[in-house]
């Protein structure tokens, strides 16, 4: 790691992967926390199969800190195409079998950053399978990939509600210089990272800068209609607070009347349907400097 602040990122999936590489052009140290609710897809098969959490988004964070010059991080999301195999990504299945060989969650995403020579560490929000669940006012809809498809979400909540994070994930949100939540899909990727007591909990006891992420439109049907005061709303609703915000407007998301300081900025990239790593990496290390 070169000087520079140490920095954790919240969430799941591609945007938190996005977020990490952008932390690599500026923090000291770089920590990820990463949901392990998806019951969809290659990591909802593992789940039924062998029981573990969700792989997909660990594996999608790691190869984002991976080495730059690894042939292992270039072929992890590699997706088997015939046979019983197909569908699964060769990252999960490798995931999969670390863990069972060093015989925990942690343990297995450990031996996978030393093998694709991580330049950070990623950890689980939770070590145990989760599973999320959502009301709003179409009523009750339980799994993730069933609640990215809700058309009506007001809370998410965890079973177990009291899955516990890992002790070393509370410890680096407490040592943290900033930590970064977002951006990702609402609720089935950055709440659910943020659902565990134990996170929110140190998330309000850190005197580290909290900085949130928005998306750049829209998530349909998760998140449609939304603007950027109904993404923090909904943050708070869960317990979430945060002392800036940034966002980009101009990428069709609008702002409304959000009640924490914002920074409308361009962040996002050529195709405008994500955020650009280098952008990102120049607001938040203007943020904490």
């Amino acid at each position: 790691m070169t000087s520079g602040p140490s920095v954790v990122a919240l969430g799941g999936g591609h945007g938190t992967a996005v977020t990490l590489r952008a932390c690599r052009r500026y923090a000291g140290s770089i920590t990820a926390i990463v949901s392990v609710a998806d019951d969809g897809g290659s990591s909802g098969r593992l789940r039924e199969l062998l029981g573990v959490p969700a792989l997909g988004d660990l594996r999608k964070c790691l190869v984002a800190l991976a080495a730059a010059d690894s042939t292992l991080a270039a072929t992890m999301d590699h997706r088997f195409i015939e046979g019983e195999m197909a569908g699964h990504a060769l990252g999960n299945m490798l995931l999969a079998g670390l863990i069972e060989q060093e015989g925990g969650l942690v343990e297995g995403i450990g031996a996978a950053a030393r093998l694709l020579e991580v330049n950070g560490t990623v950890l689980p929000a939770t070590e145990i399978p989760v599973r999320l669940s959502a009301t709003g006012s179409t009523g009750t809809t339980v799994g993730q990939a069933a609640i990215a498809q809700a058309e009506s979400v007001d809370i998410i909540a965890m079973d177990p509600p009291d899955a516990p994070p890992p002790d070393a994930a509370c410890d680096a949100i407490l040592s943290a210089d900033q930590v970064v939540i977002g951006p990702g899909s609402l609720y089935t990727s950055v709440l659910a990272a943020l659902l565990p007591t134990g996170i929110r909990e140190v998330l309000r006891r850190t005197d580290a800068q909290r900085v949130f992420v928005c998306n750049l439109r829209p998530q349909v049907p998760e998140t449609a209609g939304y603007d950027v005061e109904d993404h923090l709303a909904a943050l708070e609703r869960h317990g979430v607070e945060v002392d800036i915000v940034l966002c980009d407007t101009s990428a069709g998301m609008s702002l409304g009347e959000p009640r924490f300081p914002v920074r409308d900025q361009m962040l996002a990239g050529s195709n405008r349907l994500v955020h650009d790593p280098s952008k990102l990496a120049e607001h938040l290390a203007g943020l904490i400097a």
